[in-house]
Order: structure tokens, then sequence, then C-alpha cells
């Protein structure tokens, strides 16, 4: 299978329209229509729907937009690994989702880049599925995620527990004192599911069923910055706004009628892998830490 045509797929499926897709990609419109009937040929399978000016994926197109991701990204993997097997006595490739890599994970990467110059280290933050799979996929040889993994050649330890806060900025000074469950649902909630499992079902547990939150958004750390800025109130780790509410740039609301879980992280790898040593000095640097 051409991963060009590939290639060419995922882009036109993220912008749903030919002659921009050709543009991006700096040829004819033409290759890129001949380049998806090749795919739909070799697949036996329609992928998009063509409704005027409408372009959207089939379900046949869905299924396989997943599946076109990852042999794209295996193949840009191993360009990568013989590009730098010469180059560097091994190679190291981290998957960590947004929120653990900026709570506990900047610092560890930092000091282990600088005392280990043979290694070379690449980093991909996605969601814990995501990362999940790459891992499966041997994309990347660790993932610190927010879902535990109990599965055959399979590795899951813990990894860091965190502490979840209601904060918001000081001008608001409503409930300074406390909040209650009932009250919290009045209030301008910036809605974030950056843990999944427990702890996002909890938060979304905590407002009506089928509750539309006025603002959502899927990175914490990008949501910080509204909160900084003065707008509403959300949950986050206590580690990742702790400085934040040491300078008095946000304060903790006191929750009165009800508790907050545990957010739990994990570090997930696969046994027998070929670069098992600096894996194992990489998670021994982050034990020590």
């Amino acid at each position: 299978m051409d991963t060009q045509n590939l290639k060419t797929f995922l882009l036109l499926s993220q912008i749903k329209n030919f002659t921009q897709t050709a543009e991006q990609q700096f040829v004819a419109q033409s290759t890129v229509t001949n380049r998806i009937m090749e795919l739909e040929k070799e697949l036996g399978k329609k992928l998009f729907l063509r409704e005027r000016n409408n372009l959207s994926l089939t379900k046949d197109g869905e299924l396989f937009l997943e599946y076109a991701k990852r042999i794209v990204e295996l193949e840009e993997t191993a360009i990568h690994e013989f590009n730098t097997q010469n180059a560097f006595r091994a190679a190291l490739r981290v998957g960590t989702a947004n929120t653990v890599y900026e709570c506990h994970l900047y610092e560890p990467i930092r000091s282990f880049f600088i005392n280990h110059p043979d290694v070379s280290i690449k980093v991909t933050i996605d969601h814990s599925f995501t990362l999940i799979q790459m891992l499966q996929d041997q994309i990347i040889d660790l993932a610190f995620t927010y879902v535990p993994v109990n599965k055959k050649y399979f590795k899951c330890s813990s990894f860091r527990t965190d502490e979840l806060v209601l904060v918001t900025h000081p001008k608001n000074q409503k409930y300074a004192n406390g909040i209650s469950k009932e009250q919290l649902v009045s209030t301008d909630y910036l809605y974030c599911n950056f843990a999944l499992q427990d702890v996002g079902i909890y938060i979304r547990e905590l407002f009506p069923k089928h509750h539309h939150f006025r603002f959502e958004i899927d990175k914490s750390t990008t949501l910080l910055q509204y909160l900084l800025n003065g707008i509403g109130f959300s949950f986050l780790p206590k580690s990742l706004i702790n400085h934040h509410i040491e300078n008095g740039q946000l304060i903790m609301i006191p929750l009165l009628d009800f508790d907050t879980p545990k957010i739990n992280s994990y570090i997930l790898q696969k046994e027998n892998v070929g670069n098992a040593s600096v894996i194992e000095d990489f998670i021994e640097s982050i034990r020590l830490d």
C-alpha cells in the first residue's frame, strides 16, 4: 500500500476539499483524485461521500482512518530509527498525556537529555487511549497515561498520585470560603476531561445529566490561561497549579459537601523490547527524581 496515497487520504479527511488538499501537497487536483481512487480500488471500498459541495467519510472511510494513521506513523518511526541508529547509542520514544508531562515529566526528561548525550529522545504528547495503541504498535517505548492496562506482554506500574482541586482567579471571591455541589453548577465552569476514566466521570457527574458546559477544551494547560485571566472555575491537578497558588495568581476553593478523588497516572511499557536497558535507565532516573 502506497503511503503517499495514505497521507493524501489523511489530509483530505481533515480538509474535506480536493483543491485545498492538492495545494497543501503541491500537486495537481487530479493527482489527489487519482490517489484516492487507487486507494479505494485497492481496498474495494468507497472512502468518501461526494454530495454537491460536501465531502465526508463513509463508514468504511472512518473505520480505515485509524489504520491509515497507524501505517503512516509506523513508516515514519522506522525511517527515524534507521536515521538515528548510527548517530546515537540508543533511542528513547516517550508518549505522555499532556497534563502528566506538564506536572511531572518535563524536569526528568530534561535531566535525562543532559546526562545521556548518546541517547536520542522523542516525546509524543497525546490522549491516553491513543498512546496505548501507539505502544501496542511499538511506535513508542513508554506511555505515561491516566489509564491502567492489564494486558499480556504489557507492564503497568503506578507513576504519580495527585490531588484534584477547584481553582479560580483571586478576583472571584463569591465562593472563597467554600462552595457546595449545588452551587458549583451555577458557576462558569471551564470543562476539560484531562484524566478520563474515574476522574473524568466524577467531574461529569457533579453536573446534571446532559449538562452543556459553556466552555470546553481538551488540554488542561491551555485551559489554565483562561483561569489566570480571571475567567471561570475548574478542577485541575494541584501539582499543575501549585506555583500559581503560591504566588497569588490563583486561589483554591474549599469544597463544603463533597470530596474529590485522587488522580492516578501510570507507566506502561511492553515486555521484551530491544532497547530495554535505556528504558529502564530512564524509569530509574524518574524514580530517583
